[in-house]
Parts: structure tokens; C-alpha cells; sequence
């Protein structure tokens, strides 16, 4: 608020001398406020916000010249009755002013020649003082009896204070909470409040929603299981022709149904599966084929999957089988081949009515096309070169627990045995083992046999030994398994006529290996002619029933062990 005019009860011989008007301006109440930041010390335009002041350039008291601002000297007047020393304005408790800032809402540009520096100095009429910056209140002239200047009640020097511009030097660091912003923060812990309750309702909507889901899997899986206006399709029987359905290895209920349905078995898969679910006996079921009725109930379906005697095409092949039967020269018993066991597992219907594929027919199957057959590349050239073709898949049939489906045909039955039976060889590493032995594929399959029919498991890899040794100084095998299988006989001690006919299997008449595996090996006999066990020995014998067998370089220590043999009756011939 200055006041440009000349003052009341101003002398005329009293040398006035105006001073120029400095141009602010004071904010209104509804501006933004803003921060204050000190003037540059080159700029004569400084802006704060949206306001702005303009600094004259006047001369500089030497007092202040280390202050950027402009200093302005306090006028002179003629009259020194009229000087009244400085009184600094009273400062109130909150450090604030006359006026606080809480109850401003306007912000003013300080005065470039206020005495109080912008960094919170007051100047005492001596040097600057740190002091609270204050705010100074706005007031109205009086006039007073002698003519003085209008000078306001709390003021010393009215001349000086008439030149000032009242603003709000600075804005203190920490403002007191206002009406304003209470008010904001009880809105916002009433918003918090708000959104803890709809939080509150939301989730129990939700789990009414998770509750409803529930119920209605429940109502729907009820009524598919137990029946009801919906219930899957089913048939009432009594039933038409057997077909063979297969049980794959990891099969579940539900794509066991879907098979059963696809080949008619049941009317519908649902059906099936509620059936099944139901039944205990469904943990039962294995891998596999099965001969069942079409067109039965699924109740009937599951009881037909359950019954041990629908399973068809299941078979075991144990170590050292052959081919063909042989008959125990000891006690005449029949000892069932390959062919024989295939042809029983093929057997399908009624007992007394059954079909089954017969032994005859797989045996001609197993002399035909080799490719047909499955026979693996590796031991194509020696099979085509095997004497007799009825034992071309000798050894070629692996030992194990096989199943197949007896609807398929001879050849497709051995092409399946065939050619799973290969894989499973080649596991073992035969493709690249024999390297190291001297052996090919195929001939590690026959030395494998040789082993299986001499040996006892613990003793596999010596004998493995001692028929690589033989092989390796040209020396005959003479092993009596090899008389048997041309003989079609079992017998652990041959006679002397049995062991001169000569055949592309008897190695007491012929050097090497036999033509052909005498049996199927089992792929512990296999490991052991791929990694035999390192020795000298070059022969054997079994010398008690226990199966203990001796090994030797020596040829009279093989004599003599021969004799002991001899002397438990292990070798004594049953002719």
C-alpha cells in the first residue's frame, strides 16, 4: 500500500523530494499460491509462478554489497525533530507476523528494497539479525495535532514506512494444518472406510458365487452318474458278436469308454464311465486285448472287461524257448515253443467252440517274406542264408510277456513280436557291442542263446568268456545244447551217436558258432556276451544238481571235473 502523495500537514519550505513508485502488485485471495524462490542476481524480471517483479538498478550501499539485492538508504529529512530511531516490529509467538500464513490465501512478492534480506535477516538499524520472517498487517493513516506525517500507531518512522510495499517476504517451511486440509483428510479416511465395506461385500458375493458353481457341478455330475431326466444312452442287450477291444498303457475310464463305444460295445461312452466309476474292479484292468460282446448295457460291459477270461492274445515267453516243442528225453514231457504258445493265447470264444490260429499256420507264417515278417536289417543277409527256413526267426522272438491281437493273422502276429523284439535288442547296444568282441549283431544274438541254454544266470558272463576264447583260437564249441536243438530234444548229456550227426547247429561236428540262435535269449545272456567277464578259461561243466559249474584252461583239470560230474549222476544220458 504506498502512498505516493504528499503528506498531510506537509510544510511548504520543506524540500520534498518524491520517490519513483514501485510497481507490485498484491495477490488476490483466490490465486494458487506458490513457491518462492530468491531473485537471480543478473535478471531484472524475476517470476515466481504467474507473478513477477521488476528490480530498478540503483546504486548499491557498500554495507550490503555482499547481498544480490538492491539496498536503498533511508530518506533525509530537513527536520531532525522529526527522525525517531528504529523499532523493530513486535514478533508473536507463533513466528510468524501479524498476520499468519494459515489464514492467507494469497502469496506477495517481497520488495527488492525491503532492509530485511530474502534468507530470513532483519536489519536492527545496525547489521542484519536472524529473526522468523513476519507478514506485515496493512494499516490506515492518522493525522495527528502537530501536523506530522501520517504515521501509523506501531510505526517510528512514517516517511519510511509510507515507501515500503507491504508483501509476504517469505514462506515459513512448515505450514499448520488449515480447516481445508482436515476436512480433506476426513474425506479420505471416509473413502478407506468406503472401499473396506464394498471389499466386504464383494467378497461374499464371491464365494456365494464359488458356492453356486459347486452346487450345480454337483446337481450335473449327479444326474450323469446316477441317472436321471438326462441320462446318457444305453443299451439293454442282450448283446451281438465278440469283438477284441485294446487297453493301451495309460489308458483312463473315460478313454476306455470312448473305444468301447466306437466299436459298439456300449451304446455310449457317458454310460460306460458312469458304470465304471462305480466299480472297484476297473483297478483291476491291464494293458491288453479283450473280447467282448457288442451292444450290451455298460454295467455288462465292465463286468466283461473285469473277468480274467475275456483278456486274449496274452502270452509269456520264458529265457531259452525255442521255435518249435521239444520233449524232455529224461521224462518224455512236451516243452511248449513259441508257436504253440502263440496259438493258445490266440484262442477266442466259448470254451469247447474256441478259434484259435494253429500251430501249423504260424509255422509256415515264420518261413515266409522276410520284410513281411519284420526282420531287422541287421540280420537280414544272415537269415536269408539259414538252412532251414521253418528256424529262420529262431532267437528273433525276444523272452517276455507279449500281447497281440489273434484277430490280426499269422505273419501280422510274428511281424509285431518281430519287430518289438528287435527294438528291445537294440537297447542294449548289439548294433555297436560286437565291435569290440569281434561279433556281429546277429551272431551276438546266437552266442547270447548258446548262453542262455549253458549257463546259470551268475555264470553268464564266464561262459560268454570262454565262447569268445574257443572262437578266438578256432577251437570247436561242443556244446551239447547244440545237439539237442537240431534233435528237437532236452538233455543235459548227449550220446555219442547224437553228437556225430553232423548239422548246421552241432558244434561237436562243426567249428563256430551254430546257423542260428538255438533259442531266445534273454537280455541278461545278451549284456554278457556284450561285456564278458575277462579270463583265460576254455572250459566248463556243471557238476552237481545245484547248478555249480567249474572253469578251467587246463584240459585234465576239465577230465577231472568231468568225473566228479559223473559221480553226482549229472551226466549219466536217460538212453
Amino acid at each position: 500500500m504506498s502512498n505516493h502523495r504528499r503528506p498531510a500537514g506537509e510544510r511548504p519550505e520543506f524540500q520534498y523530494v518524491p520517490r519513483e513508485p514501485r510497481r507490485h502488485r498484491y495477490l488476490d485471495e483466490d490465486d494458487d499460491q506458490v513457491d518462492y524462490a530468491p531473485p537471480p542476481e543478473d535478471d531484472d524480471v524475476v517470476t515466481t509462478g504467474r507473478h513477477a517483479v521488476v528490480y530498478d538498478d540503483r546504486e548499491v550501499d557498500e554495507r550490503h554489497a555482499d547481498y544480490a539485492e538492491p539496498v536503498f538508504e533511508r530518506p533525509v529529512y530537513e527536520d531532525p525533530v522529526y527522525e525517531q530511531p528504529f523499532d523493530p516490529e513486535p514478533v508473536y509467538e507463533d513466528g510468524y507476523g501479524p498476520r499468519s500464513y494459515g489464514d492467507a490465501r494469497a502469496y506477495r512478492e517481497p520488495a527488492a528494497d525491503d532492509h530485511r534480506a530474502a534468507d530470513d535477516h532483519r536489519y536492527d538499524g545496525h547489521a542484519y539479525v536472524d529473526e522468523p520472517v513476519r507478514v506485515d498487517e496493512p494499516y490506515e493513516a492518522h493525522a495527528y495535532p502537530d501536523d506530522r506525517y501520517d504515521t501509523p500507531p506501531h510505526e517510528p518512522d512514517a516517511a519510511f514506512a509510507e515507501a515500503e510495499t507491504q508483501i509476504i517476504s517469505a514462506i515459513p517451511e512448515e505450514i499448520p494444518p488449515t480447516r481445508a486440509h482436515a476436512r480433506t483428510q476426513a474425506r479420505r479416511r471416509k473413502q478407506a472406510k468406503g472401499r473396506a465395506r464394498r471389499g466386504k461385500v464383494f467378497g461374499a458375493l464371491a464365494a456365494a458365487t464359488v458356492l453356486l458353481v459347486l452346487v450345480g457341478i454337483v446337481f450335473v455330475g449327479g444326474k450323469m452318474f446316477f441317472g436321471g431326466p438326462d441320462a446318457p444312452a444305453d443299451y439293454a442287450g442282450p448283446g451281438g458278436p465278440e469283438v477284441v477291444v485294446q487297453v493301451h498303457p495309460g489308458d483312463t475310464a473315460e478313454e476306455i469308454a470312448s473305444t468301447l463305444a466306437e466299436r459298439d460295445v456300449v451304446a455310449s461312452g457317458s454310460a460306460f464311465f458312469n458304470a465304471a466309476v462305480q466299480s472297484n474292479a476297473m483297478n483291476s484292468v491291464q494293458p491288453g486285448f479283450y473280447s467282448l460282446s457288442t451292444q450290451i448295457p455298460a454295467d455288462d460291459a465292465v463286468q466283461e472287461l473285469t473277468d480274467p477270461t475275456s483278456r486274449v492274445g496274452q502270452m509269456i515267453i520264458s529265457e531259452g524257448r525255442q521255435l518249435h516243442d521239444t520233449t524232455d528225453v529224461q521224462t518224455g514231457a512236451k516243452k511248449k515253443g513259441i508257436y504253440t504258445l502263440i496259438s493258445e493265447a490266440s484262442c477266442m470264444g466259448d470254451a469247447g467252440a474256441e478259434q484259435c490260429i494253429g500251430y501249423d499256420d504260424l509255422n509256415a507264417a515264420g518261413a515266409g517274406d522276410l520284410s513281411t515278417l519284420g526282420v531287422p536289417d541287421w540280420a537280414k543277409d544272415s537269415v536269408a542264408g539259414v538252412p532251414d527256413r521253418d528256424r529262420q526267426l529262431e532267437g528273433l522272438i525276444a523272452a517276455g510277456s507279449w500281447d497281440f491281437d489273434p484277430t490280426a493273422g499269422p505273419a501280422a502276429i510274428l511281424q509285431r513280436l518281430v519287430t518289438e523284439s528287435s527294438a528291445s535288442y537294440e537297447k542294449t547296444g548289439i548294433l555297436t557291442a560286437g565291435n569290440q568282441v569281434g561279433l556281429t549283431p546277429y551272431k551276438m544274438l546266437i552266442a547270447a542263446s548258446l548262453v542262455e541254454r549253458e549257463a546259470m544266470p551268475d555264470d553268464f558272463s564266464k561262459v560268454a568268456r570262454v565262447i569268445l576264447n574257443r572262437l578266438a583260437v578256432n577251437q570247436a564249441l561242443q556244446f551239447d545244447s547244440t545237439v539237442n536243438y537240431a534233435l528237437d530234444t532236452t538233455e543235459l548229456a548227449t550220446t555219442d551217436a547224437d553228437r556225430a550227426q553232423v548239422t548246421p547247429w552241432n558244434t561237436y561236428a562243426s567249428p563256430g558258432l551254430p546257423a542260428t540262435p538255438i533259442s531266445s535269449p534273454s537280455i541278461g545272456a545278451l549284456q554278457a556276451v556284450e561285456q564278458p567277464a575277462p579270463g583265460d578259461w576254455i572250459y566248463f561243466v556243471t557238476v552237481d544238481s545245484k547248478g555249480t559249474t567249474l572253469f578251467t584252461k587246463s584240459y585234465d583239470e576239465h577230465l577231472a571235473n568231468i568225473d566228479q560230474a559223473l559221480n553226482n549222476g549229472i551226466l549219466n544220458s536217460g538212453r
